[in-house]
């Protein structure tokens, strides 16, 4: 059994993700086939028979659709290939968006001018429309011509591919219905005669082509949208890689590109500059910012021994390292590798709609070619025939019209508008509308520690005073000597005594003690700060079960003392966010299961959880273990939402079922997940879930709307009820069912901005 991945192209729409499957799975020696339109990957498992990349495309070029091979992770080629694929992509988006922009007023007016006429016809209060028909058929006859074979281009060729390969999906039914439409109105503008003659309705319906195609063309274009949006997690992460190094060649500072760092190599690394390749430290040492692996917001100090990683930042420190993995074996690259795998391996959520298509095109075209067989060999002896014909032709072009699917195209795309935009008013944004049809069948979330649970940045926590001083004296101390520190906790301390106003003094003699601490003279005392190690260096006297109490809630202490007594000890922590208890609280009140996965130390983990309600907590978690925890809940049958903010939290995002992220976190994470909370407030998650089961609620319900005119006039329109009460539907009122069902579709999505989250 082997496995192979391809890029492929030609994908326009999410459906063209089953028809591939469709296909390909036919192809002998193909085991398995997992079409992703979101990252435009197909991932086949092959069985011992050999199958060649010509072989799979000989069967879906004819369909539009093209294998081509796809580079490995890490290498320069899939930068290329991305870039390509973001160059596709960016000209799909243009295509869209030059169409949407065309058709949608069009539509929009198009659709008030329809509901005006039928408005007047049945309402005397209604006045007619003050421009005559005939002039409105030769304005809609040549706008409607450019709607139907440019706008509409892709349900046309939908069309064209049901005729040659029988593969029906949603444009095909657009396709079917819209050219129906178009042709008949076309034969009645230009041989009117012949469809007097035929006793044919003189009426058009060009209105429905310009309203049917531009609703859906719209909706189109926010899949097109979702899509870019998606592709651009990969493209950040392929940013994070540092795209030069510096090297010692021939004992000589050399910079070379980064993919051509190898193994043995010593690698030089400045202030501020990001590690290329990982591997171990030599000389030197230096704060790390390691939260794109770890999550956790406070830098790491390296020293000769310490593993280092591609990816990471650098702080103000400089060192060299010898390199161990590079290019796809380094652990970044094994990131974008796993968001990637991912994405691919999650199932493609494929639309209600296009599903139905599938047999309700056929069904819709079997009735149709029924019910004119029909009145052609049984309605000759009762009305002759030319009547008899002519009754089947009406009956023809009345079946696919009131099946032409108006409210179908909208069912979906109004109900996910507006609950987008009630969502983003409540501080909910959403990516795509598969995220928001998955939330409310969420029976697990998955939640990060920092940035998630917590607020991500160290602060101040608390003060233990052992001094005769006020806590204010004593902490400008602190704050005062740590001014003077390139330490990432000086940073706390110095906003915590700006936000108190407290007085700042000036130090002399400032050294800072490797790994230790700090020291210096404040007013002619010299104070010390920092850790345990450098209170034992001085011999202090200090309660130790205190300090590593701290410590295992996941406090980091500051100890300030003088050469002969220790003063107090601050305590600085990532604290916990004010709404993280009752959103969990609230979360298993509706039956869903809270986990908490992070990075961090397993002792901190927990004392988090337990403060929060969480009862199932895992610490110490690398991305490739946050990953393996979540595919082993959906193995177990859990439907899976995961909530981060970080790059380490990418692969695990992707991978879930919904992913949810902190609009306060990495900008690789919001683009790896399907859902953005603002603020980072967690509290939304809630509301999300809420806002999730009331859309897909009104979009079944559009569905119903959408079908019922159909399930009923679809018989009707056939002829099905003449026989028993002389009922025969005009094209007329089929056009007017069809708008009729729109109105209901449009109202029922208007009804979920009122709703409360």
């Amino acid at each position: 059994m082997t496995t192979h991945t391809y890029k492929v192209q030609g994908m326009h729409c999410a459906s063209c993700s089953a028809i591939i499957t469709k296909k390909i799975s036919n192809v002998d020696g193909v085991t398995s086939v997992n079409v992703n339109y979101a990252t435009e990957q197909v991932k086949l498992e092959f069985g011992t028979h050999t199958v060649t990349l010509a072989d799979m495309n000989h069967v879906i070029e004819p369909l539009g659709y093209t294998f081509l091979e796809d580079k490995g992770v890490g290498s320069e080629e899939r930068a290329a290939s991305h870039d390509d694929s973001a160059t596709d992509t960016m000209n799909m988006v243009h295509t869209a968006t030059s169409r949407m922009e065309f058709v949608l007023p069009l539509s929009l007016f198009i659709f008030f001018i329809m509901m005006w006429e039928i408005c007047a016809k049945y309402f005397i209060s209604v006045p007619s429309l003050p421009i005559p028909m005939e002039l409105l058929n030769s304005v809609l006859f040549p706008v409607s011509t450019i709607v139907m074979f440019w706008a509409g281009k892709q349900f046309v060729e939908g069309v064209v591919r049901f005729v040659q390969y029988r593969v029906a999906n949603m444009d095909t039914l657009i396709g079917i219905g819209t050219l129906t439409a178009y042709v008949y109105s076309t034969c009645v503008i230009l041989f009117p005669q012949v469809m007097t003659l035929l006793k044919l309705p003189l009426y058009t319906y060009f209105d429905v082509v310009i309203v049917v195609i531009g609703f859906v063309t719209f909706g189109k274009y926010l899949e097109v949208q979702s899509k870019r949006k998606t592709g651009e997690a990969i493209t950040m992460l392929l940013n994070l890689e540092a795209k030069t190094a510096h090297v010692l060649r021939d004992g000589v500072d050399t910079e070379i590109a980064a993919r051509d760092v190898v193994h043995g190599d010593i690698v030089i690394v400045k202030p501020g500059q990001k590690i290329p390749v990982d591997g171990i430290i030599r000389d030197g040492s230096s704060f790390v910012d390691e939260s794109m692996i770890t999550g956790e917001p406070i830098p790491v100090e390296k020293a000769a021994g310490a593993l280092v990683t591609s990816g990471t930042l650098n702080g103000d420190g400089a060192f060299t390292f010898t390199a161990t993995k590079v290019g796809s074996e380094t652990v970044l690259a094994q990131i974008i590798r796993m968001v990637e795998d991912a994405q691919g391996s999650r199932a493609p959520v494929q639309a209600l709609a296009d599903t139905i298509s599938s047999v309700f095109v056929p069904s819709v075209l079997g009735i149709a070619v029924v019910s004119l067989v029909a009145w052609v060999i049984f309605g000759v002896s009762s009305f002759g025939f030319s009547q008899a014909v002519s009754y089947g032709i009406v009956s023809f072009v009345g079946v696919l019209i009131i099946a032409c699917p108006c409210a179908l195209g909208l069912a979906t795309p109004t109900a996910i508008i507006v609950g987008v935009g009630k969502g983003a008013r409540e501080g909910i944004l959403i990516k795509d509308a598969a995220s928001l049809e998955m939330l409310h069948k969420v029976t697990v979330v998955v939640v990060d520690k920092t940035g998630t649970i917590t607020k991500g940045k160290p602060e101040f926590d608390s003060l233990k005073n052992m001094s005769a001083m006020s806590d204010n004296e004593l902490m400008s101390i602190v704050a005062s000597l740590e001014s003077q520190s390139e330490h990432p906790i000086a940073h706390a301390l110095a906003l915590y005594a700006k936000g108190h106003n407290l007085s700042h003094h000036g130090v002399n003699d400032f050294e800072a003690i490797k790994g230790k601490g700090v020291h210096g003279t404040i007013d002619g005392t010299t104070y010390y700060v920092g850790n345990r190690a450098l209170i034992t260096d001085l011999s202090l006297p200090l309660d130790v079960k205190d300090i590593e109490q701290v410590t295992m809630e996941g406090k980091t202490p500051l100890i300030l003392a003088t050469a002969s007594v220790v003063l107090g000890v601050v305590m600085v922590a990532d604290q916990i966010k004010e709404k993280s208890a009752k959103a969990v609280a609230d979360l298993r009140l509706r039956g869903i299961r809270v986990v908490m996965l992070t990075g961090d130390d397993s002792n901190t983990a927990v004392y988090i959880a337990k403060k929060v309600g969480i009862d199932e907590v895992y610490g110490d978690m690398l991305p490739h273990d946050k990953l393996a925890k979540i595919h082993e809940l959906q193995s177990s049958g859990e439907i899976v939402a995961m909530t981060g903010d970080g790059v380490n939290d990418a692969p695990a995002l992707a991978a879930a079922h919904v992913g949810i992220v902190m609009s306060t976190g990495t900008d690789v994470a919001i683009e790896a997940a399907g859902i953005t909370l603002l603020h980072g407030d967690i509290a939304k998650l809630v509301q999300a879930i809420k806002l999730s089961t009331i859309t897909m609620r009104g979009i079944k319900q559009n569905l119903f709307f959408a079908f019922i005119y159909n399930v009923v006039g679809i018989p009707l329109a056939a002829g099905a009820f003449y026989p028993i009460f002389g009922w025969v539907l005009n094209p007329i009122f089929a056009g007017l069912a069809m708008a009729l069902s729109s109105v209901s579709v449009v109202s029922n999505s208007l009804r979920i901005k009122a709703m409360k989250l």
